[in-house]
């Protein structure tokens, strides 16, 4: 799952976008409005964390053009507003959720979890053949053993399990389970899949997890 992060206060950003990758998200950040309309017109992202007060475009401004356009992701509204009334214009433009300065960062995780799940991007237990994944214990098991991932092999994962038995290229991951520090040039994916393979399929007569040569990878339902 990748989110975009829009808030203008370096160390609350930093600080949100950390956790959220902690949590096996990919996350980029924006820091004023033009900067995030950009990322969102080159990204298929999952979600957005917005803040309402950043450098023009604001949140709201932002919200408006995405909704005008017909941009149906679910939007998180970050403010220092209390009143009812900014409220209602936030949740009126189209933010799905609002949640006021100060906050839990354990209360954004919970917001951030129900939106995905309110709008079918994130599915709690996905699994195929003997792999299972549970998404709230960040838990991954094979054949009823549990194997440790590193947050970006867990996202990876969880990113083909939502697409089994179908072939998912380099661009798929890169859009959907990377941030934007993602270097072009280097070998990460395979690496990245090179171990997902070891802990998965390693030592075993049939697999999970295949290459398909000039395209991409596909995780199968059924080891082959």
């Amino acid at each position: 799952m990748k989110i975009l992060v829009v808030e203008d206060e370096p160390e609350l950003a930093q600080v949100i976008v950390e956790i959220l990758e902690e949590e096996c998200y990919a996350a980029d950040l924006a820091t004023d409005g033009e900067s995030a309309d950009e990322a969102m017109a080159v990204n298929d992202y999952d979600l957005v964390v917005l803040d309402w007060t950043i450098p023009e475009p604001d949140g709201v401004e932002l919200l408006r053009r995405w909704r005008g356009a017909g941009k149906d992701i679910p939007v998180l509204m970050l403010t220092g507003k209390t009143e009812v009334e900014a409220r209602v214009v936030g949740l009126d433009t189209g933010a799905d959720d609002y949640l006021t300065k100060p906050f839990s960062f354990r209360e954004l995780l919970a917001r951030v979890r129900t939106l995905l799940r309110r709008r079918g991007r994130e599915i709690q237990h996905l699994e195929a053949g003997d792999l299972e994944l549970d998404r709230p214990s960040r838990t991954v098991t094979v054949a009823g053993k549990i194997v440790e991932f590193t947050p970006k092999e867990f996202g990876v994962l969880e990113y083909l399990l939502t697409r089994p038995d179908e072939v998912v290229t380099r661009t798929d991951l890169v859009e959907h389970a990377w941030d934007d520090s993602y270097d072009g040039f280097s070998n990460v994916i395979d690496v990245t899949i090179y171990r997902l393979r070891k802990k998965i399929d390693g030592g075993r007569d049939k697999s999970l997890l295949h290459t398909v040569k000039g395209v991409g990878y596909v995780l199968r339902t059924e080891r082959t």
